[in-house]
């Protein structure tokens, strides 16, 4: 997912004790009556919840933008971790993200302009609500997602060994031609990278991603601060060779935490359109890799592992929503039909340089994103029927 700023999430991801669920539909998702409906107002200076206390369980946050500002909305524990999130609201539209919690302190945040730590309010969700117990066919859609992730951090690691080697050598050509090999794996598990703390903002933040007060050269670390010094700047210094070990510290300490971190199904669903969202919104401009243009590196990643969870989630959704899943298996095949159109062969994973790719060609990359994150974004709610 998109690289989470520094100020919102400040923990490394612990056991946590929910299971989010996002979807967009106007058929409300929670049980049990308004008791379970948090109303939220948002304007470009306020953040109004209809009630800051509610029954553990399941809850549906009703999100309505008055401002004039596109505005996120969170669901955070007290010390930021992410419980649930819906970014890219547009002024005069509404959104709804249900989520399943459990007993204890929350934060609902409001963040006019996409910016800064938010508008925030304290909630609580109270003890007289139950968790439903879980298909155990959704555990092993978790334990395998958690193992593919594994196998991406430990497959990835070397890699930016490689790409930081060359970049302490001094040798920017070899550099060059690790550095989107280097980032796959990364941008595979992308769907959960909020479930890895504070690892995202470090490794793959963007310039403009630095909150205000930050120091460009101070705070900005990770793969395109590096990627910035080799197709901009022409030039590594000793800075550089510092960010290039500190890049191998912070992938380490990535891998140690998949095995720990807090995957749910409903992570593994919304997380997936959520990157798709992001693809669309953002990463088709190529603004992520503005330097290198190898975003069809990542766009192709993205969807790999977008794939991946829905594949694994698929037995106990097509037998909730048959049709969507049908819907999904089409628009799945048909994104990956048309990004196999800028790939050297289906086997590698070398693309055509994005700075090449033209407007009326990103615009089809982008519909054929949005033909599948708006199927994509009812797939948390049919695992959860």
């Amino acid at each position: 997912m998109r690289a989470v700023r520094l100020s919102v999430v400040t923990a490394a991801a612990t056991a946590a004790a929910l299971a989010a669920v996002t979807g967009c539909t106007e058929k409300s998702d929670a049980s049990g009556g308004d008791d379970r409906v948090v109303k939220v107002t948002a304007t470009d200076s306020k953040c109004e919840v209809s009630k800051t206390k509610f029954p553990a369980g399941h809850i549906q946050i009703d999100v309505e933008n008055k401002g004039s500002k596109v505005t996120e909305v969170y669901l955070l524990f007290p010390d930021d971790r992410i419980v649930t999130e819906r970014e890219n609201i547009g002024p005069g539209t509404k959104q709804k993200v249900t989520a399943e919690v459990k007993e204890g302190d929350y934060r609902i945040a409001c963040k006019p302009g996409m910016k800064g730590k938010g508008i925030r309010q304290d909630v609580t969700a109270t003890g007289s609500g139950k968790v439903a117990k879980r298909d155990p066919r959704l555990d092993a859609a978790v334990a395998s997602y958690r193992e593919y992730a594994q196998e991406q951090a430990d497959e990835t690691l070397p890699k930016a060994k490689v790409f930081a080697q060359a970049v302490k050598d001094g040798d920017i050509e070899a550099a060059k031609k690790a550095y989107a090999d280097s980032r796959i794996g990364w941008e595979r598990t992308e769907p959960v990278a909020e479930s890895f703390g504070d690892i995202d903002p470090k490794v793959d933040l963007r310039e403009d991603g630095l909150e205000e007060g930050q120091d460009l050269e101070k705070d900005w670390t990770g793969w395109h601060r590096l990627e910035r010094s080799l197709w901009q700047d022409k030039k590594l210094t000793d800075r550089d060779s510092e960010l290039a070990d500190q890049l191998i510290t912070d992938l380490t300490d990535w891998q140690k935490r998949v095995g720990k971190a807090e995957i749910t199904p409903t992570s593994m669903a919304n997380g997936a359109k959520e990157l798709l969202d992001e693809v669309a919104t953002g990463k088709v401009t190529g603004e992520e890799e503005r330097y290198s243009h190898t975003d069809l590196v990542d766009f192709k990643a993205n969807v790999e592992g977008a794939e991946k969870s829905y594949e694994l989630l698929k037995p106990v959704a097509s037998e909730n929503d048959a049709a969507l899943t049908k819907e999904l298996d089409t628009q799945f095949a048909a994104l990956n039909t048309l990004l196999d159109k800028y790939r050297e062969d289906k086997t590698s994973y070398v693309f055509t340089s994005y700075d090449k790719v033209g407007k009326a060609d990103r615009k089809e990359l982008s519909d054929a994103v949005n033909a599948l994150a708006e199927p994509l974004s009812k797939l948390a709610a049919a695992v959860v029927k």
